[in-house]
């Protein structure tokens, strides 16, 4: 089994001496410290301008990727300080012997979920399919003739988690070793601890998608294996324990929240919502409690905050009762699969899949996202392409100069187009609308 104690790591990039957790200082703990330079973060403030759901909405209570990590470390906060609680007792020795406390499992997991969604490029997820699609079937189809089959896949099925992982921990512009978090919160932050290829390889939730680039290959593995992660041959590593309460974090409230949006946005009946949320939380609804609110808002309130508990309570306990199982590499699925609520979960977002994510508004935005980042992908890959080869011309030297992109030292085709794909996500979705209209010649 995997070892509590070298999961827990407190280890940076760089580092020369052993951090040692009885030693950390109680009032600057370094798992917080996680979670301060995450929110201090360029990268985490540029979330306020990103899709959520809803691409370029105006709407003020409909979430943004800013609004749904936070709300996500929140969850995930109480999910580790949970199970925390638990695993001290069942292990005693964490903290007697290393000084560990159960609140270092919610700081931990609370860092690496508000950073989960920070390699998302704009336009949701739509994003990262049209930075997918310009590989695959596009114009960047001509560079795999100078690709490997894993670095022109990465391009393809471009993935959020493995661009978040190079943000947290790429040396950029000085700065070594990104925000340089500790080695049990990027552990617990890589969801898909695999390359790209072998794509699905088993039917294991940490091989759905894939969490590092080609580019990154070193400081992965170097974390994989000072947590002690078990190794999974060419598939890559098993999940770090806490990723799974991450997940966990993001599905109770993505399940909850867009549901929500839904109604708010009016694409949801309320009294049809209502009575979704009320099959859910049946176990625990006050009645009486439940009967005097009269406005639909407060009811929706009340039965959001008492769904997101209900699913907090059945995720630790799904948690605690599969955990050696979790430490041996073998739990193959995410917690809430097991939950006896599974059906109405699932319920739940079947709706918000056919009223929400499929309504008109969504996809029209989605087609918009999908046009402007292909076209800031053909006029920047072709700027740099010209770059490389010593024919680029003014308009080059326009771009180049508005887009501020920091070149790799090498001439090698994969460094510049991960770089390229790594700048167009770090852009919120109206940076990309206000740089797709100079491209297209429109001045404000």
């Amino acid at each position: 089994m995997m070892q509590w104690e070298q999961l827990l790591s407190l280890k940076r990039q760089g580092d020369t001496n052993k951090r040692i957790r009885s030693e950390q200082d109680e009032t600057r703990l370094g798992f917080e410290v996680d979670y301060d330079r995450v929110i201090f973060s360029s990268a985490f403030r540029s979330l306020q301008d990103k899709t959520q759901v809803i691409p370029l909405s105006k709407t003020s209570f409909v979430h943004t990727r800013l609004t749904h990590s936070l709300e996500v470390s929140v969850v995930g906060r109480s999910l580790g300080r949970a199970v925390g609680k638990s695993v001290l007792e069942k292990y005693p020795h964490l903290q007697k012997t290393h000084g560990y406390q159960f609140n270092d499992f919610g700081a931990i997991v609370a860092a690496a979920a508000l950073a989960h969604d920070i390699g998302n490029p704009p336009f949701g997820h739509s994003g990262e399919k049209a930075i997918g699609d310009f590989f695959l079937n596009g114009p960047g189809k001509r560079f795999q003739a100078y690709l490997t089959p894993k670095e022109y896949q990465d391009l393809c099925d471009f993935e959020g988690n493995a661009n978040g992982l190079k943000i947290l921990t790429e040396t950029k512009h000085g700065v070594e070793g990104g925000l340089r978090l500790s080695y049990a919160t990027l552990g617990a932050f890589m969801k898909y601890p695999k390359h790209s290829l072998p794509k699905r390889p088993t039917s294991h939730v940490a091989d759905k998608k894939y969490g590092v680039f080609q580019s990154d290959v070193a400081i992965f593995s170097e974390v994989a294996l000072e947590l002690g992660l078990f190794s999974r041959g060419e598939a890559g590593f098993c999940r770090h324990p806490l990723t799974y309460l991450v997940e966990a974090a993001d599905d109770i409230c993505y399940t909850i929240i867009d549901f929500e949006d839904g109604i708010n946005l009016g694409l949801i009946e309320e009294e049809v919502a209502l009575e979704y949320l009320v099959n859910l939380v049946k176990n625990s609804l006050q009645t009486e409690k439940y009967r005097l609110l009269i406005k639909a808002s407060d009811r929706l309130a009340y039965l959001r905050s008492l769904a997101i508990g209900t699913l907090i309570d059945e995720a630790v306990s799904i948690f605690l009762k599969y955990e050696e199982d979790i430490l041996k590499g073998e739990f193959e699925e995410p917690l809430l699969n097991k939950s006896v609520y599974k059906a109405q979960i699932d319920d739940i977002i079947k709706i918000s899949i056919e009223k929400v994510y499929q309504s008109r508004e969504v996809t029209d935005k989605e087609i918009a996202g999908y046009k402007i980042l292909t076209t800031l992908l053909e006029v920047i890959t072709a700027t740099f392409e010209r770059k490389l080869l010593g024919t680029q011309g003014h308009y080059d030297h326009l771009v180049l100069r508005e887009t501020s992109i920091q070149l790799p030292d090498s001439h090698n085709y994969y460094d510049f187009l991960i770089e390229i794909c790594n700048y167009i996500s770090r852009l919120t979705d109206g940076n990309a609308l206000s740089l797709f209209k100079k491209i297209k010649g429109e001045i404000d």
